[in-house]
């Protein structure tokens, strides 16, 4: 092989590196960049929180409203109620046998 011939491989191969393989680097980096990562983390993130928003919110609403009604009704219950039954037979028992005993 001549010295014309190692340099003109030499040139093409050193050329093909910096022009068509920094090119396609650069145009397959951008396009991967711009179409791939864009559509995965838009999908993964839309799914992320329409899941996020009908499991997780759902359930903590759904457990949240079950366990303020069974804790509120539980507690009106013992308190409100049994206070107000409490007191009247208590009321009721005074005023009568006071005025039975009169």
């Amino acid at each position: 092989m001549s010295v014309l011939g190692h340099y003109s491989i030499h040139t093409y191969i050193h050329t093909y590196k910096h022009t068509y393989i920094s090119t396609y680097k650069h145009t397959y980096i951008h396009t991967y960049i711009h179409t791939y990562i864009h559509t995965y983390i838009h999908t993964y993130i839309h799914t992320y929180i329409h899941t996020y928003i009908h499991t997780y919110i759902h359930t903590y609403i759904h457990t949240y409203i079950h366990t303020y009604i069974h804790t509120y009704i539980h507690t009106y219950i013992h308190t409100y109620i049994h206070t107000y039954i409490h007191t009247y037979i208590h009321t009721y028992i005074h005023t009568y046998i006071h005025a039975y005993i009169q």
